[in-house]
């Protein structure tokens, strides 16, 4: 590779912290944590379809992983790549806006409208999130990676407390149910927007080596060599996938709680200023955690402070205790962030760090799924406490996995790649 000059990574960490700090603002009208959940159970979906939002998100982001990444393995402009499926997200987003800022339905089918929307929105980050990994991966130097994408998460937090404040404002407003939520998806569609036009003047490593095709059969062959030779890696994986309980939980706290407690949906607002605060303090320490002790441990800090949410959660008695679910979720969703990415790359080395994204993305996706269907099964039959301890229990599961069977892969050699499970 041609390396980036200091200035050049300086306009990409300046630019990289603007596009994080619109995605963030974005976002904080379509939380799945919060704001997505709310919203359908106000527009009367059933509570199988609103605990599932989080789960089933991760599902629709794993399922065109592998496939984006076998079709673009041969694109050599990656900068274009990533502009062009960053654009796809625009069109689910405007029709949110669209038909419930204008047409405002709220009959008993109306949560279709706007599930049908979450559902092409998960897709297409599915089609982004290699080619991003990819392309964020030559706009950074790989000794400064947890610095870079610290920073540049914890600006997103940054981004998501002013959206949550401008949604608290927005739910409280005098605009009738559904258009205030409606007006709030504009303000998502016109960050998104923003965000990815700002990576059009990022500087891009060009390789200095001549570029080789790949078939799709060589492209198989190295991910059936992956997965069949390289054994700490699938330990991951596999604590990976004992950890996608956390899913069900995130899009229950919220509901659990509003049931509980009975507060105004417009706290919603609250919790996403709460948790992005959170979140932008744990993507910054997560980040030079990673760099200074290894990766693997920021992110079994994201999955302990997940583990302490749903204890919080269990015991909630007072609005205190709901804020403080959502600064353990932000604590969460922060530290996961810088960890899981710089984590792809630590086990890629040199290989193709796309493929390594849609191989965990992919792999954990069934089981996402069977936590998904399990949780509403316990909710359904024994209700929301004991979904809490099922959850509970798989996440310390998980926490023990990755803390002793789990080598950090940027601190060992190749040949703890031998060492069977």
């Amino acid at each position: 590779m041609e390396s980036l000059t200091k200035k050049d990574h300086r306009q990409n960490l300046v630019l990289n912290i603007l596009h994080e700090y619109f995605w963030g603002f974005g976002l904080a009208f379509h939380t799945v944590y919060a704001i997505v959940p709310l919203f359908l159970k106000s527009l009367g979906a059933p509570n199988g379809v609103v605990i599932s939002v989080a789960g089933l998100f991760s599902i629709l982001v794993a399922l065109p992983q592998f496939i984006t990444t076998v079709l673009s393995r041969n694109r050599q402009n990656i900068k274009n790549l990533a502009i062009g499926v960053h654009l796809t997200a625009l069109p689910p987003i405007f029709m949110m806006w669209f038909v419930f800022a204008f047409f405002a339905p709220t009959g008993p089918t109306a949560w279709i409208y706007f599930y049908v929307c979450f559902i092409l929105y998960g897709l297409s980050v599915g089609m982004i999130i290699p080619i991003w990994a990819g392309f964020l991966r030559q706009v950074v130097k790989d000794k400064d990676r947890g610095r870079f994408f610290g920073i540049s998460f914890a600006f997103n937090s940054v981004g998501g407390f002013f959206g949550g404040i401008l949604v608290k404002i927005l739910l409280s407003s005098s605009l009738e149910f559904p258009k205030n939520f409606g007006w709030g998806f504009s303000m998502f569609f016109i960050s998104i927007l923003i965000a990815t036009i700002l990576f059009v003047w990022m500087k891009v490593e060009k390789p200095n080596t001549p570029f080789v095709q790949k078939t799709v059969r060589d492209f198989l062959k190295e991910t059936k060599h992956i997965l069949s030779k390289q054994y700490n890696f699938r330990r991951y994986l596999l604590s990976r996938a004992i950890l996608t309980v956390n899913y069900p939980a995130i899009s229950l706290y919220a509901v659990f709680m509003q049931d509980k407690l009975g507060f105004d949906v417009s706290e919603a607002g609250i919790f996403t200023v709460i948790n992005v605060i959170a979140y932008g303090f744990a993507s910054y320490f997560a980040g030079a955690i990673g760099d200074r002790c290894g990766h693997k441990y920021a992110i079994t800090l994201a999955y302990v402070s997940n583990m302490l949410a749903v204890i919080v959660a269990l015991s909630v008695s007072t609005m205190a205790g709901v804020y403080l679910v959502f600064v353990f979720v932000g604590i969460g969703m922060g530290a996961f962030m810088p960890s899981a990415m710089n984590m792809v790359f630590s086990f890629a080395g040199k290989r193709d760090g796309k493929l390594y994204m849609a191989l965990i993305d992919t792999s954990i996706a069934p089981f996402t799924l069977l936590s998904i269907l399990l949780a509403g099964i316990i909710t359904q039959t024994l209700g929301a406490v004991w979904t809490f301890y099922f959850i509970g229990s798989f996440l310390l599961l998980g926490i023990l996995m990755l803390i002793f069977f789990v080598k950090d892969p940027a601190h060992n050699d190749e040949h703890t790649n031998n060492i069977l499970i």
